[in-house]
């Protein structure tokens, strides 16, 4: 599946705010939206007023550069949330965070989803026991994600977990730092999945 290669920062300068995609640097003054505060383009300081539909797309662009996900896979995602019982909008955004490669970013192994997404790609982590390879694996209430042995001694997730703290753990997971192990709790409610975004205008995008 094809996958975008370009500037990272690009995309937050287009959708015009942190989309924290770079881990640590998005905390640094080299941040590529507090250094251009306009998008991107030689018409990026010109752009006018979004209409509604500008609105929707932006909206749902924005939520699939934050997890990654192409345009086909995130509709068959939306279609999923469209299903199930519950708000459309909020159900969408607990699929999403019940993604491996979602579960591996929040527990610490990385720093940011990417990288994330590349560690689980690459074998390094293990599902109640059983190896996993595939970052859309959904979670459910009770699994514990953790470190494969011979994978604990990986500098990237060595270097992740030591400035993990300072982005805290969600409340639908717990961590055990020594076990280098983690368990998805629960899914988790809208309120605590902080995210600058308003899935509204993605359920009106694709109910037209």
């Amino acid at each position: 599946m094809a996958r975008y290669t370009g500037p990272l920062c690009r995309l937050c300068r287009r959708e015009g705010e942190k989309l924290f995609l770079k881990g640590i640097r998005c905390h640094t003054e080299k941040c590529g939206v507090e250094r251009r505060k306009y998008p991107p383009g030689q018409h990026g300081q010109g752009r006018g007023k979004l209409s509604d539909y500008g609105l929707q797309l932006r909206e749902k662009q924005k939520v699939r550069r934050i997890y990654g996900i192409m345009e086909r896979q995130f509709r068959l995602y939306f279609e999923k949330a469209s299903r199930m019982k519950g708000v459309t909008g909020e159900v969408l955004l607990q699929l999403l965070e019940r993604r491996l490669d979602a579960a591996v970013f929040r527990m610490g192994f990385a720093a940011n989803r990417r990288e994330a997404r590349q560690l689980v790609k690459h074998g390094h982590f293990l599902v109640n026991g059983r190896s996993s390879d595939i970052p859309s694996h959904l979670l459910r209430p009770g699994d514990v994600v953790g470190l494969k042995e011979s994978s604990k001694e990986n500098p990237t997730v060595a270097e992740s977990l030591s400035v993990a703290e300072h982005r805290g753990l969600p409340e639908w997971i717990q961590f055990d730092a020594t076990a280098l192990k983690g368990t998805f709790v629960r899914i988790p409610t809208r309120d605590e999945i902080q995210l600058p975004v308003q899935e509204q205008l993605i359920v009106e995008l694709y109910s037209k």
